[in-house]
């Protein structure tokens, strides 16, 4: 508290006037104007000094992110180390090990592994899908296995291909026109949708949900147009899911290239009432759940130990990619939060928590589990932020809340704090999919968002990797996560 000047008494230096005089109006006014200034200015400088104070700490997050941040030589090692971290896999198993032993390492009062039986698929030898000519010519198409897809068997599936744009197109084409074909999803991401992130949702049921919406009228296999704005022979695989007791058909994603090249073929055989024909050998299995954990790191709070501040991210990633964006700048922004407070000696008066979350990709186990186990301790969660939308230049955060417009609140209260440091954005959302089943319970949840049209041009790839990774920019990330944790902490939402 800066001193002030003793405030004058509005008695002093007084001369009363004769008896019968009276006391101008304006004189009494000013007098007690005078007064109440004198009362308001404790409040006041109060409010100033708490600015001053927040600016001062989110620089010095700032400062120590950007001038000895950790985040960046951590994904390194999490993405060399354990690339594909998928559920049930050996590098998700060593990742589990790195993360117990990175946060251990920052001196935490408590590290510790929550048990979770997760997926295990396999996607098996490369898959191979082939355009067949008329006159016996061959053209091989890029293509993944997408996650959750039965094989083939041991002979190719070939059979005649009928092309889509929507899962109600397979409803009205019916199984006379879909048995025993192969269904071709080929919906582009709307090039119109500014936020690529909206654009990917508006489309990405053709991958999760159109194989087995195709099984049910009797396809025997399914292609998807990959989930990107980039045109390219890069392809894109994620989860697919089958309905309980449906039928169960390989599927796989190609490239949008890929994607192009088949359907211009099938437009060019209906002219004269042809069909293109695909073999299609995919390899995939799945296999028993198996064993894996979710890692959690505390710094326990100095007077409301009780109750918590989660950020977090998903250590599993798909079996092809080395999973640098989508989660691995997740999981090392989170761990760098609690670094960060350690290392600035900022002691959180509720407790923080880093949980590194497993099974994101296919099954979403590893929030399911964490929630469960909130629910029956009947902990209180201040908010949950989840980071995941890859380790982008940080532009804003998304927040929401079953008691109201938390973006708008915290918009209100730090907007201007923020806009120094680039984050001019409080939209509403859902935060990240492992805290979705914490906002069911009531908690306030958040997400960084990243300037990141370019991340669904990775996105379940064997290009998401270390070198897509700006380190200025993932430390920025890190940054802006504490900065808004410690106002939440100090502050309230």
């Amino acid at each position: 508290m800066r001193s002030l000047a003793p405030c004058p008494s509005w008695r002093s230096g007084f001369t009363p006037r004769p008896a019968g005089s009276a006391r101008p109006a304006v004189l009494r006014r000013l007098a007690f104007a005078v007064v109440a200034a004198c009362l308001a200015l404790p409040a006041f400088v109060r409010a100033a000094d708490a600015n001053a104070d927040a600016r001062a700490t989110l620089r010095r997050f700032y400062d120590e992110a950007l001038a000895r941040g950790h985040a960046y030589e951590n994904l390194r090692t999490l993405v060399t180390r354990h690339p594909g971290r998928l559920s049930g896999s050996k590098n998700l198993a060593g990742a589990v090990g790195w993360a117990e032993t990175t946060l251990n390492g920052l001196g935490l009062d408590r590290v510790y592994k929550q048990d979770v039986m997760v997926p295990h698929w396999e996607r098996g030898a490369r898959e191979n899908v082939i355009m067949l000519g008329t006159a016996g010519e061959v053209s091989p198409l890029s293509a993944v296995a997408l996650g959750g897809s039965v094989g083939t068997g041991e002979a190719p599936l070939v059979a005649d291909v009928v092309e889509v744009k929507s899962l109600d197109e397979v409803v009205t084409l019916g199984s006379t026109k879909i048995q025993g074909k192969i269904v071709f999803f080929n919906r582009p991401l709307d090039p119109t949708t500014i936020l690529a992130s909206q654009a990917y949702s508006g489309a990405v049921d053709q991958r999760s949900r159109g194989p087995g919406v195709a099984g049910k009228y009797g396809a025997v296999g399914a292609l998807v147009r990959s989930m990107t704005h980039a045109l390219d022979d890069l392809p894109h695989t994620g989860g697919t899911t089958y309905p309980v007791g449906g039928n169960k058909i390989p599927a796989a994603a190609l490239s949008t290239l890929a994607a192009d090249r088949l359907s211009a073929a099938i437009a060019a055989a209906a002219k004269s009432g042809g069909a293109v024909r695909i073999a299609m050998k995919l390899d995939c299995r799945t296999l028993p759940d198996a064993p894996s954990h979710n890692v959690i790191g505390e710094i326990k709070g100095s007077e409301f130990p009780d109750e918590v501040i989660l950020v977090g991210g998903h250590l599993d990633s798909w079996d092809i990619a080395p999973g640098a964006h989508d989660n691995g700048s997740g999981v090392v922004q989170s761990i760098e939060v609690l670094r960060l407070f350690r290392t600035l000696g900022i002691k959180p008066r509720h407790t923080l928590r880093c949980v590194l979350f497993t099974n994101e990709e296919n099954g979403l186990r590893g929030s399911a589990a964490y929630a469960t186990s909130v629910k029956e301790k009947k902990e209180k969660h201040l908010l949950a932020v989840e980071t995941d939308n890859g380790g982008f230049l940080p532009r804003g955060f998304n927040l929401g809340s079953t008691q109201g417009d938390a973006h708008e609140r915290a918009a209100a209260k730090w907007g201007a704090l923020f806009e120094p440091y680039g984050i001019v954005g409080f939209r509403k959302g859902t935060g990240g999919a492992d805290v979705g089943a914490l906002l069911v319970q009531g908690v306030p949840v958040a997400g960084l968002t990243p300037d990141s049209p370019r991340y669904f041009d990775i996105h379940h790839t064997t290009a998401d990797s270390l070198d897509k990774v700006n380190p200025r920019e993932l430390h920025l990330g890190a940054a802006a996560l504490a900065s808004l944790i410690w106002l939440v902490d100090t502050q309230g939402l």
